[in-house]
């Protein structure tokens, strides 16, 4: 392995710092300004939480987490939603996380690492922010691969699309070949979890804990079959968005997952049965995932903490598993510097 130290910005609860570390990465500190993520990323990295905004730091604060004689790898995933097919039908132009890439931008050319790292939804490419953070590292001389891959070829066990961004000072760079040529799936990944009912948590583990489900509800998943829809049931129990003409393309609300596929991207509400095909596979357990096992999706491993165990909500935690880089996909980068370095022998 090389002695390469790291520093995250946008760090969240350290999907990506946990994935480094795996790859054999030194990463000293995490910069974010979201407090619910500083007991996660310490707690499990072992690395500095520091709650500042990129848009403020000091450059010479963050290079003073580099120690000499290291490779220094700036990391970071500016947050997404501005980028999102989620905001299709809103005017994000204001949004005020758009300055941020600019920002990371703005401390490389300050720090000058021999490595970055940038990872994001596909459709960050098709804004100016983006074509401008990629010119300034070619004018900086960065070699760099930027394409979008699918997480199921790495042995994520999700349909998630990224895109990733290596850029490197010593010469070309690129993510390693697939490393999975079947995908992993969602039984495989969460199937030796406790079961458990809506509304129960496991006393062995506070994060394997599922939501509650209304009488409705309860109806709505008992008549819900592994990949199935609203429309497999009787119309009596259909919301009724759904009985509307612009519903009726909604199909996978109120669904439960196939065990057999790797599972639909993880989202800040996975928790919730009707904001998406969140249903546990396993038609004898009614519910929707639990926090734990949308986390095990995110390929966090079973014992990651996110809260201390009294202050545990779906909505704070939820947050921070859909907003994570999957620490397998943080890995994957790893390995990819790892074997860049390698090649410059």
């Amino acid at each position: 392995m090389h002695k390469i130290d790291a520093v995250d910005l946008f760090c969240g609860a350290g999907g990506l710092t946990a994935g480094l570390i795996k790859a054999g990465i030194t990463v000293r500190a995490g910069y974010d300004i979201d407090l619910n993520c500083e007991y996660a990323y310490q707690e499990n990295n072992g690395a500095k939480f520091v709650a500042e905004s990129v848009q403020d730091v000091d450059i010479k604060d963050v290079a003073a987490w580099y120690r000499p004689d290291r490779v220094k790898l700036l990391a970071g995933c500016a947050p997404c939603q501005p980028f999102s097919t989620y905001n299709q039908g809103r005017d994000t132009s204001s949004d005020r996380k758009w300055p941020l890439l600019y920002s990371f931008e703005g401390l490389i050319k300050g720090i000058e690492p021999e490595l970055v790292t940038m990872e994001n939804v596909p459709d960050v490419t098709k804004h100016k922010v983006y074509h401008d953070f990629v010119q300034s590292l070619k004018n900086s001389n960065y070699h760099i691969w930027a394409e979008t891959i699918h997480c199921v070829d790495y042995g994520l066990p999700q349909q998630r699309r990224r895109h990733v961004l290596l850029a490197s000072k010593l010469g070309p760079i690129s993510m390693i070949p697939k490393t999975h040529q079947t995908p992993m799936t969602v039984e495989k990944a969460i199937g030796h979890l406790p079961k458990l009912s809506a509304g129960e948590c496991d006393p062995e583990d506070t994060l394997h804990r599922a939501a509650t489900l209304n009488p409705l509800n309860l109806k709505r998943i008992m008549l819900s079959k592994p990949g199935g829809t609203w429309r497999d049931w009787p119309e009596s129990l259909r919301a009724a968005c759904h009985l509307k003409p612009s519903g009726k393309t909604y199909a996978s609300v109120y669904g439960r997952m196939r065990g057999d596929e790797p599972s639909p991207t993880m989202t800040t509400l996975c928790y919730g049965f009707g904001n998406g095909r969140f249903g546990h596979f396993d038609e004898r357990q009614n519910r929707a995932i639990s926090l734990r096992e949308a986390a095990t999706l995110q390929s966090f491993p079973d014992d990651y903490k996110f809260m201390p165990p009294e202050k545990i909500t779906f909505k704070a935690v939820g947050r921070m598993i859909g907003n994570a880089v999957p620490v397998r996909l943080g890995e994957i980068i790893g390995l990819s510097i790892q074997r860049h370095l390698d090649e410059l022998r």
